[in-house]
């Protein structure tokens, strides 16, 4: 009796054993905006094998399950679960997780950002439909793909072309923020079946957070072995600029808008956070407005003079309105620069108006920084420009 008694418990624990591996426990669970756990685990018939690693983004994960099977999780609870080429649906799974057969194609990408990514991954062919114009992409593989007919443009985030979207046989639309200001199309997309997933790559505190989004699409169109390498690679010219010591110099970063006000960077964003990489540091060490979640802020020219006068360097964003060639461009933006001291000393720089959309040259971006703030010559830099003096 003993002896049958002591089977029965060990026949017990080992179904526990089972049980347990059978829902998984992944380790990537991620946080939901009012911090309650939302967790990438599915029982039902998948047996979790392990997690993607991430050094520095905090909004997403990948777990990895027996069979092939994938689960990609965002910051929102959004869950996609991909499922191996000649593979079941799994049975049971919760009716909010999004099911997607791979190879994943014919995807609407509306996210600027994300375009760099699907390219740098040389997965455009999974991309069929654009939520920019052709003219309107800096990415000359996008510009190519579209003037082949291989990418359509299918209308802006918030004026998606549904018959087309729907003829086209759409598998996933992937969008920015943006979408939430128009949450009726969203749900129109999903009353088609189309399954919409937020990219939070613009939330994470590092710029190298940014750039391992990469992963996820990674993930996302089987291709991770490539988006490991591409941020491999970003990673090592950071350590190379990060190796060296801290200049000391300041730098402030603006655009002048059309009503007069001066638009700068809140000291928490991953420009100033890419300045002080560089060796630098932002002239706004303490910028925030608790009431403004842009990354962005507008201040009168005034305090952008007492704050900025003295800056070493200063960076005009020309992604809004097109690049200034000299300093007389930006004196008709704001005559007030005139005293600014790196305009006397002629440090004053622009951005190369396609830099936002290069999503994954941060690293080089930094390395840019790096070498305007050490005087190295303009002509070995991608994103930076000097501005001439008439």
């Amino acid at each position: 009796m003993v002896r049958k008694s002591g089977i029965l418990l060990i026949s017990i624990f080992l179904m526990g054993l089972l049980w347990l591996q059978g829902c998984s426990s992944p380790s990537s669970d991620l946080k939901s905006g009012d911090n309650e756990s939302v967790s990438s685990e599915s029982c039902n018939q998948l047996v979790y094998e392990s997690s993607m690693k991430l050094e520095y983004a905090e909004n997403f994960s990948v777990d990895y399950y027996q069979g092939g099977y994938k689960l990609l999780s965002t910051m929102d609870g959004t869950r996609i679960l991909t499922v191996p080429e000649g593979k079941e649906v799994p049975a049971g799974l919760d009716e909010d997780i999004i099911v997607l057969k791979r190879p994943v194609n014919n995807i609407y990408l509306v996210s600027s950002s994300v375009m760099d990514i699907f390219s740098k991954l040389d997965a455009l062919d999974t991309v069929r439909l654009s939520g920019q114009k052709k003219e309107n992409w800096s990415i000359e593989e996008a510009r190519e793909a579209m003037d082949a007919g291989d990418i359509l443009y299918a209308g802006k985030y918030n004026q998606p072309d549904y018959e087309l979207i729907t003829s086209e046989g759409c598998s996933i639309a992937i969008e920015n923020m943006m979408i939430s200001h128009t949450p009726e199309v969203k749900e129109m997309l999903e009353s088609f079946d189309i399954p919409v997933v937020i990219e939070y790559s613009s939330y994470e505190s590092h710029p190298l957070g940014r750039v391992e989004w990469v992963k996820f699409f990674g993930a996302l169109v089987d291709k991770e072995e490539e988006a490991e390498e591409i941020f491999n690679n970003q990673v090592e010219i950071l350590n190379d600029v990060a190796a060296e010591e801290n200049t000391g110099k300041t730098v402030a970063f603006f655009y002048i808008t059309t009503n007069g006000l001066v638009q700068v960077r809140q000291s928490s964003d991953y420009i100033p956070k890419m300045i002080e990489l560089a060796g630098g540091s932002y002239i706004f060490p303490d910028l925030s407005d608790p009431e403004n979640k842009r990354s962005t802020m507008n201040m009168q020219v005034e305090e952008f003079y007492d704050g900025a006068k003295d800056a070493d360097y200063i960076i005009y964003n020309s992604t809004i309105d097109g690049e200034i060639r000299t300093v007389d461009d930006l004196l008709d933006k704001c005559p007030v620069l005139s005293d600014f001291k790196a305009v006397k000393e002629g440090n004053v720089w622009c951005t190369t108006n396609d830099m936002y959309q290069q999503s994954m040259s941060i690293g080089y971006m930094i390395e840019d920084f790096h070498k305007m703030l050490t005087g190295q010559e303009e002509d070995q830099m991608t994103y930076l420009f000097k501005i001439k003096k008439d």
